[in-house]
């Protein structure tokens, strides 16, 4: 299940790419300290939350390591300029609602829901090359490289092999470098501008499975 507030602000397939949401969040625990899987405390702030959206279009101050006002617990895994901003096709919410309702989870997606800082719409990894640009409002983004889940993607899905299925679909989102300092808003056009175009998300998406390269989350 998708919460209503974001099907309303999606509009139709089709239309140009746009920014339907800027979601942040700071650490905190990933689960209860009771929880019967916790052997540790695991700090994430992979549980963002939207802080301007198309029904409240905040203006969003973005800078080289990322979104004002949004961090990371583990940053030598997470985060830095090369992974300041994690973006996400607003397309795979279905996917996501679909076997989320298989695994008997009822709670509503919200924006963020994936851990990521931007849902965007009319953007889809297939789209992409690393090395390509995304301008959106005053600022560019550098497209660097695809998301690899772990353990804590599954914790906020509610079920053990959504890591699994994200790797399998392809449905990773992306991460961002900020070239510069600036300010946009949910409801900002996102333009593409192509860069040489060496590798493309999918490839470097296989490459990395292929490699067994560590998880990002």
């Amino acid at each position: 299940m998708i919460d209503p507030t974001c099907l309303e602000s999606a509009a139709a397939p089709g239309g140009p790419p746009r920014l339907l949401a800027i979601c942040s969040a700071q650490p905190e625990p990933l689960w209860p300290a009771n929880d019967s899987i916790a052997r540790n405390a695991v700090l994430s702030a992979i549980r963002k939350r939207a802080i301007s959206t198309l029904a409240d279009p905040v203006t969003v101050q973005v800078g080289p390591l990322g979104v004002a006002g949004d961090a990371q617990a583990d940053r030598a895994v997470h985060g830095g300029r090369n992974q300041a901003v994690y973006a996400y096709p607003f397309e795979h919410y279905a996917f996501w609602s679909s076997v989320r309702g298989q695994a008997r989870q009822p709670t509503a997606l919200t924006w963020g829901a994936m851990g990521e800082n931007f849902v965007l719409q009319g953007l889809l990894e297939s789209a992409l090359w690393v090395g390509d640009r995304l301008r959106i409002g005053t600022l560019e983004f550098l497209v660097t490289r695809p998301r690899t889940p772990c353990f804590k993607f599954d914790h906020v899905m509610g079920f053990r092999q959504a890591s699994k299925m994200m790797v399998q679909s392809g449905y990773t989102g992306f991460y961002l470098a900020v070239q510069g300092t600036g300010h946009i808003a949910a409801g900002d056009a996102v333009e593409v501008l192509p860069g040489e175009r060496m590798i493309s998300l999918a490839q470097r998406h296989a490459l990395a499975q292929h490699k067994g390269q560590g998880s990002l989350w």
